[in-house]
C-alpha cells in the first residue's frame, strides 16, 4: 500500500497552497464536542437557524412529481433567470435581461466562476478587509494576487475612496467586497459606494465583485447596490442568491448579474466544471422569488433583535471592542485586550488561542478573526435561539474572567 506522504507530494501546488475554511474547521471542532456528549453552543458557522419556507419546499416537491429531473441549461433555467432579473429591477432598479444572469451551485461557486474569467496569473486583486473567509483562497486559486485593504474598526470596518485608490496598481484587476459584510455587519451606504465608484471610474481595467448576499438583512435601511451607478455598471458583476434571505443554504442556489460577455464566459466556466445547477433547486429558488419577501422580512426582525441581545450582553464583558453591525447577523469584536493573558499555564497569544480556550472551557465555539484579515478580532453568529444566545455569553463571561 503507497505510503500516505507518497499520496500527499503528489498533490498539486494548487490544492496544498489552499487553506482550509476555519468556519468549517472551527464547526467541526465543535461537532467533535458535541459528539462526545459535550453541550456545545456553536456560533461559528454562518447559517440560518430557521427552515426554509414552506411555500419553497412544496414547489419543490411539485417540481419532482413534475417530473423536473433533467439536466437543467448551464446559465439556469430561462424563467428562473427572468425572475431573477424581475427582482434586480424591483428591489434595486436595475435593468438587466436573463442574458446577463448566471445561475450557480451556491454564490461560492458564482464568485469561483467570476474570479476564475476574470484573473490571470500575477494580477492583482483588491479585497476589503475584514473579508469573508474564501475570497482570498479564490483568488489564489486563479492565480491572482490578492491586496487586503483594511478597513478600522473606528469606520465600521469601511474602506475609505483614499484608500482604495493608495491600494490600485497598473496590475489591479479586480476588486472584492461584500455589504452587509461578512464578518463586520457593516453596510455601504449609496454615498459610500458613489465616492467608490468615482475612484474605480478612473480604471477602466479594474472590475468589482459585489457580493450582496445579504441583502435582505440590512437594518437601517435600502440596500445600495455598486451596479446602480451607469457609469461604472458594465464592470460590475453583482452576485446574490438564495441562502441567507430564504434560509436555503443546503439548496445551493446563486447567482451573478453582469455584462453579457462577462455572463458568457461564467456559463462557458461553469459548463466545463459543474454544468447546471439541480434542477429541483431552482424551481425552489424560482418559487421563492415568486412568494415575495414577506418570510426574509420576518427572519431579518428577528436577526435584528438577536444583534441588540448579544450587544446588550456583550456590555458586561470588559474587554470587547465592537462596532453596531447594521446587517448580515454577526458581531466582530476585537478582543486584543486578552492577548498575554493566562489559565492554568496556557496564555492566551491571538484571537485562534482565545477560540480554542473557549471552545474547551465554555464550550462555545466561535471564528478567529484571522481567517478574515483581522487576527485581533473573533466572529460571532447571532443565528441562533435567543436562549442560546444567552447561555452562550453567560459562559463567555465566566470563562473570560478567569484569565489573568
Amino acid at each position: 500500500m503507497q505510503d500516505i506522504e507518497e499520496v500527499s507530494s503528489t498533490l498539486s501546488d494548487r490544492i496544498t497552497a489552499l487553506s482550509e475554511s476555519q468556519t468549517i474547521a472551527m464547526a467541526k471542532k465543535g461537532r467533535e464536542l458535541a459528539a462526545q456528549g459535550h453541550d456545545v453552543i456553536n456560533l461559528s458557522f454562518g447559517e440560518p437557524d430557521f427552515q426554509t419556507p414552506q411555500y419553497i419546499k412544496d414547489a419543490a416537491k411539485k417540481a419532482i412529481d413534475d417530473g423536473f429531473t433533467f439536466y437543467t441549461p448551464v446559465a439556469g433555467y430561462p424563467e428562473l433567470r427572468q425572475a431573477i432579473a424581475d427582482k434586480f429591477k424591483r428591489d434595486n432598479n436595475l435593468d438587466y435581461k436573463p442574458e446577463n444572469i448566471v445561475v450557480s451551485t451556491g454564490a461560492k461557486q458564482s464568485i469561483a466562476n467570476a474570479v476564475l474569467c476574470l484573473v490571470n496569473p500575477g494580477d492583482e486583486v483588491i479585497i476589503f478587509s475584514p473579508y469573508w473567509v474564501s475570497y482570498e483562497e479564490i483568488v489564489k486559486l486563479a492565480e491572482g494576487t490578492p491586496v487586503q485593504v483594511t478597513g478600522n474598526l473606528e469606520n465600521d470596518f469601511k474602506v475609505t475612496p483614499a484608500q482604495l485608490e493608495a491600494a490600485i496598481t497598473s496590475n489591479t484587476k479586480l476588486v472584492m467586497y461584500s455589504s452587509p459584510c461578512n464578518p463586520t455587519g457593516s453596510v455601504f451606504t449609496k454615498d459610500e459606494l458613489y465616492a467608490l465608484a468615482k475612484v474605480l471610474e478612473k480604471y477602466p481595467q479594474v472590475h468589482i465583485i459585489a457580493d450582496e448576499i445579504y441583502e435582505y438583512i440590512n437594518f437601517e435601511g435600502e440596500h445600495a447596490s455598486m451596479a446602480s451607478f451607469d457609469f461604472i455598471k458594465d464592470r460590475v458583476i453583482t452576485v446574490n442568491g438564495f441562502s441567507k434571505g430564504y434560509a436555503m443554504t443546503g439548496w445551493r442556489v446563486g447567482y451573478i448579474a453582469a455584462h453579457k460577455t462577462i455572463a458568457a464566459a461564467c456559463d462557458k466556466m461553469q459548463s466545463q466544471i459543474t454544468s447546471g445547477t439541480c434542477s429541483i433547486a431552482q424551481k425552489a429558488a424560482f418559487a421563492a422569488l415568486q412568494g415575495g419577501n414577506a418570510s426574509a422580512i420576518e427572519m431579518r426582525d428577528a436577526y435584528h433583535r438577536r444583534r441588540n441581545l448579544v450587544l446588550e450582553l456583550m456590555n458586561d464583558i470588559p474587554g470587547f471592542k465592537t462596532n453596531v453591525p447594521e446587517g448580515a447577523f454577526y458581531i466582530f469584536p476585537d478582543v486584543s485586550y486578552y492577548f498575554g493573558m493566562s489559565y492554568e499555564g496556557k496564555t492566551i497569544q491571538n484571537a485562534l488561542d482565545l477560540c480554542m480556550f473557549l471552545l474547551t472551557d465554555a464550550l462555545v465555539a466561535i471564528v478567529s478573526g484571522e481567517a478574515f484579515g483581522a487576527p485581533q478580532c473573533v466572529r460571532f453568529s447571532y443565528a441562533t435561539s435567543d436562549d442560546k444566545l444567552v447561555e452562550a455569553l453567560r459562559r463567555i463571561k465566566e470563562s473570560l474572567a478567569k484569565l489573568q
